[in-house]
């Protein structure tokens, strides 16, 4: 995608997540039927991370799995986020949990990430990959900082495959998130915008391929609730 289509995009990304930072995490409930923290249970698990293993979370928002990798490893996490009210909500969890000592929160953009090669034992994006203007470029950037045998995992919103659950789950998705947003968060066309930026994001397998398309091997895809979210992982090889 050129910077005259992606530019636009990002804007209004940045200004959604800026705008419903403060009730991001209750949205998050809504938005998953109150899955979210059981997905990343379930990720946390498949991760496997061992102890002083370091990660960077893209797309951080308001660090709940950056938080969960730090205490999971003790190793050093990184939270990158565009949305600098995003990582301030975060930062204030982090310094809740006296972990800022094991976590370091970066206002950065997961398209170009300010990192050197090789330098993570895992990379991790929580509900944020939809969200960028070219998920290719991003995972890419996940690709080259995770080190030789390290891991990339994307944990998303995906798309139910079979009735009526499918049926039911856009329905509420499509016409009832926004209305929940505007009485909840107060933001209606922000909410809205959720639903449309899963209408335009690949299916599981297609996720897959892209995965391997970017040099990942191995790759895994777990559909989760009914296939309302997926979790991918993929290990770049060793040399």
């Amino acid at each position: 995608m050129n910077n005259v289509t992606s530019k636009p995009k990002e804007q209004f990304v940045h200004s959604v997540f800026e705008s419903i930072a403060p009730k991001y995490d209750m949205m998050n409930d809504l938005l998953s039927f109150r899955r979210h923290k059981a997905w990343r249970r379930f990720t946390m698990k498949k991760m496997n991370m061992q102890p002083g293993n370091t990660a960077i979370d893209l797309c951080c928002g308001t660090c709940d799995w950056t938080i969960s990798m730090a205490e999971a490893s003790g190793g050093q996490i990184t939270g990158l986020d565009f949305s600098e009210n995003m990582l301030e909500f975060g930062r204030k969890k982090v310094n809740e949990r006296s972990l800022s000592d094991r976590i370091s929160l970066v206002q950065g953009n997961a398209m170009a990430l300010p990192f050197e090669d090789n330098s993570f034992d895992y990379v991790t994006i929580g509900f944020g990959l939809r969200n960028v203007p070219d998920l290719y470029q991003v995972l890419r950037e996940m690709r080259r900082v995770v080190k030789p045998g390290g891991m990339v995992v994307c944990l998303e919103l995906s798309k139910p495959t079979w009735q009526p659950f499918k049926g039911i789950y856009y329905f509420y998705f499509q016409k009832m998130l926004p209305l929940l947003g505007k009485m909840v968060a107060k933001r209606y066309e922000q909410y809205k915008w959720l639903p449309d930026s899963l209408a335009s994001f690949p299916g599981r397998e297609e996720l897959k391929e892209a995965f391997r398309e970017t040099g990942l091997e191995r790759v895994e895809a777990y559909p989760l609730t009914g296939g309302i979210a997926a979790l991918h992982i993929g290990i770049k090889e060793s040399p």
